[in-house]
């Protein structure tokens, strides 16, 4: 640690009665502020139910894990689940590493690179722009929607949108708002298809479900054609929460109050917008020195792990499990199903597994079904508009200048408006064929950005952070093969393909 004269925080000399300026410490970490330094909060127990971990299960839990990933296992086989182990397990590491700093500082990773190179946290700022602005994920639930109520999906998805803005305008702190609803979304989707899966399926579809996740090298000669080869590079990309999504992570940590979070106050709705506080421009650290703080240190790093292995990784892998094996149960009773796939149509695949929830005898449940698809493009958009907003809005009130004139509440309400009017006109007059094509243009950067973070992770927590909490060489090593495997993937797929992902 280093110190520094701080004139402002005085203390009386009780000898005298004067005023001597307090000493404090301060890190400095790469061209921004230093950090002043504060005392770590007290962990909470490992073992808990609910926490900012269900944002990312909200963005991972959907067209991957109920599309995407059935669908290759009906085309290549069980055994092309290796691949989603690999993806997900190493998303949860990312996750780990990504809360690592946000839980040291209380900044978000955005700042994290500025400390490193400001324009790496503009690359993001842009990318964020250029993916997130479709409205890909309430397309695809409201084109269920329109399944079972006949109601025109693009109504739905406008009135999905709005309905989006209104409620976080209206919310007081948008955070609990947000986590609450979200669990209860998540803990009914979890459970019903895990119970509707139980029912339509079979010991061999789960049996061979699981065992596919270790056969490990399997790749058919089929799965490196122009035509899969590339969907399947999407599909490792949108196993658990793709893009950016893990980066926005790290301010749902902070606004859950997690670490050093708790010294930076929460975003406000619209409406409370008033009552927001003043921001601090730089995070904090805490004395690595200190045995006491160290050891809260290791309480935060277990509550976080739990989340990483319990909640996210679990759930994620409970989700698309499931899933698959209605995917395999819709194939028996669809023989064409996989031909039909094969020839490009991808709604199909949705359909011929709402007709499976229905053979159980209970016509309904095929509409259930698809309701639970409607539940995951609703779970979507509320998880990617909050995220999208509040990441622009952190970087442009940190960095942007002037930005500091309007509360951050502002900003945030800002951006959410923007990206739905937005999203309304692309549903009303957009270029997009339908959904699906919504849905491919949400998808694009996904690899790239992904790649791209896991970069940014080895430089801003292997840099900016004090040794005794820096990365272990076996996490640095796994994020450096993110990096490849991501980047790899996908360049390989553009020089040998020409097309990115599908």
């Amino acid at each position: 640690m280093t110190t520094s004269k701080n004139p402002n925080p005085d203390l009386p000399d009780t000898a005298t009665g004067t005023v001597e300026p307090k000493e404090e410490r301060f890190w400095h970490a790469g061209g921004l502020d230093p950090m002043p330094i504060r005392k770590l909060p007290d962990a909470p127990p490992s073992v808990h139910l609910i926490g900012p971990t269900v944002f990312l299960v909200a963005l991972g839990v959907g067209m991957g894990e109920s599309y995407m990933w059935p669908r290759l296992v009906l085309l290549f086989g069980p055994e092309i689940r290796w691949l989603f182990l690999i993806g997900v397990t190493l998303q949860a590491v990312v996750m780990l590493e990504m809360a690592r700093y946000a839980m040291a500082t209380g900044e978000s990773i955005f700042t994290g690179a500025a400390r490193v190179f400001k324009p790496l946290m503009w690359f993001f700022f842009v990318t964020a722009l250029l993916v997130y602005i479709w409205p890909g994920h309430l397309s695809a639930g409201a084109s269920a929607f329109e399944q079972v109520t006949g109601i025109p999906w693009t109504v739905t998805a406008i009135t999905g949108l709005i309905l989006v803005g209104v409620v976080f305008s209206l919310a007081k702190v948008i955070y609990n708002f947000l986590e609450g609803l979200l669990s209860i979304l998540i803990g009914c989707l979890v459970v019903g298809t895990a119970v509707i899966a139980s029912l339509v399926g079979t010991w061999g579809d789960l049996t061979s479900t699981l065992g596919g996740m270790f056969a490990f090298g399997y790749f058919p000669a089929e799965a490196f054609s122009p035509a899969w080869f590339p969907v399947i590079v999407g599909s490792i990309a949108f196993a658990g929460p793709s893009g950016m999504q893990q980066m926005w992570y790290t301010l749902h940590l902070r606004e859950s109050g997690a670490g050093m979070g708790a010294h930076i106050p929460k975003i406000r709705g619209l409406a409370h917008a008033g009552e927001q506080e003043a921001i601090p421009a730089r995070g904090f650290m805490f004395d690595t020195d200190d045995p006491n703080e160290m050891a809260k240190w290791k309480g935060w790093r277990r509550w976080v792990t739990f989340d990483a292995l319990l909640l996210f990784w679990g759930v994620t892998m409970l989700v698309t499990i499931s899933f698959t094996v209605l995917a395999q149960s819709a194939a028996r009773q669809n023989p064409d199903l996989v031909n039909l796939l094969r020839d490009g149509e991808r709604e199909v695949a949705l359909q011929a597994m709402s007709q499976s929830f229905s053979s159980v005898g209970i016509p309904a449940l095929g509409g259930v079904f698809l309701g639970f698809i409607a539940l995951i493009g609703l779970n979507a958009t509320l998880g990617l508009f909050d995220s999208f907003s509040r990441g622009q809005a952190d970087m442009t009130y940190n960095f942007v200048p002037g930005a500091k004139r309007f509360r951050l509440s502002h900003l945030y309400a800002f951006f959410l408006w923007a990206v739905i009017i937005f999203g309304i006109c692309i549903l009303l007059f957009g270029p997009a064929d339908g959904p699906a094509a919504i849905l491919d243009v949400l998808a694009f950067l996904s690899t790239f950005a992904m790649g791209s973070y896991c970069v940014v992770l080895l430089l801003v927590n292997n840099r900016m952070l004090p040794k005794p909490i820096r990365p272990k060489l076996w996490t640095n090593l796994v994020i450096g093969f993110g990096a490849v495997f991501y980047l790899g993937m996908l360049f390989y797929s553009l020089i040998r393909f020409g097309v990115v992902l599908d």
